[in-house]
């Protein structure tokens, strides 16, 4: 449910905003949560409110571009490293291995860095960072896949590597691609948050959450609630997703769906 209320924000927030999000009006700078303004307004008089909607579409936006670059990149990596093996596995995996060796923010933070600050370019940094992860998962899922009875009858009949790889590597491999990436939707959103409010990512007058919580912590004695509410929304977005992960998992896991049966009993 809360996942769908924040999709729907993301869709027509422009729309439902009751301010333009970017307007100022310096008569009423820092005014505190009221009828008028539910959220309060920040240093520029502009509305939190219509900002935390409007930056829904940019938060959850950079989650969706960032796994749908890195999701198809390691996966189609992770599969043909597993099933090829030999030469092909050991080169995928020592390159994959580099990229793991750095902790995540901080090579997203370099790549950001050396690109320039853009939200384009934290998505690209963010893509960098996430999909070894994915070549390493279905890599692993590939290696118990190709040892499967239908894979070495395919052999037999003569399919290409190609075709053995999409039609029977692949679908085998994508019930833990779905669960991982529904749950690192969440993480997404909170690193790109980070690296705006690090200002490697979105820039002013962009109503993006992480950068409106580095705009506003200079005020948090005077005016909470400009950092309070992005925060919130950062919150609830992660908890969503990760709670939506658990309930696929629970779906897709035949094992875990019996626990749950026999638990009901």
């Amino acid at each position: 449910m809360i996942v769908a209320i924040f999709l729907f924000i993301t869709a027509f927030g422009y729309i439902i905003a009751p301010y333009d999000p970017n307007a100022q009006n310096l008569d009423k700078r820092f005014q505190p949560p009221s009828y008028e303004y539910i959220f309060g307004t920040d240093e520029l008089g502009r509305d939190i409110f219509s900002r935390v909607l409007c930056g829904a579409r940019y938060s959850i936006q950079t989650g969706i571009v960032v796994l749908a670059v890195a999701v198809p990149f390691g996966t189609v990596l992770g599969a043909t490293s597993g099933y090829l093996g030999g030469k092909y596995d050991e080169i995928i995996m020592r390159v994959t291995d580099i990229f793991l060796a750095f902790p995540g923010l901080i090579l997203a933070m370099l790549v950001s860095a050396a690109l320039g600050p853009s939200l384009q370019n934290a998505m690209f940094a963010l893509a960098v960072v996430w999909w070894p992860l994915y070549t390493r998962l279905v890599r692993g899922q590939a290696l118990s896949v190709r040892e499967n009875a239908y894979v070495e009858a395919a052999k037999s009949m003569g399919a290409s590597h190609l075709n053995i790889i999409l039609h029977h590597i692949l679908p085998n491999c994508i019930s833990p691609v779905i669960v991982s990436a529904t749950m690192d939707l969440g993480m997404i959103i909170m690193w790109a948050s980070g690296l705006s409010f690090l200002g490697f990512g979105a820039q002013p007058p962009l109503p993006e959450w992480g950068r409106m919580i580095t705009e506003g912590r200079i005020y948090i004695f005077k005016a909470w609630w400009l950092t309070a509410f992005p925060g919130i929304a950062i919150l609830f977005v992660v908890l969503a997703f990760n709670l939506v992960g658990d309930g696929i998992r629970d779906i897709l896991d035949p094992r875990l769906r019996r626990v749950v049966e026999v638990r009901g009993k």
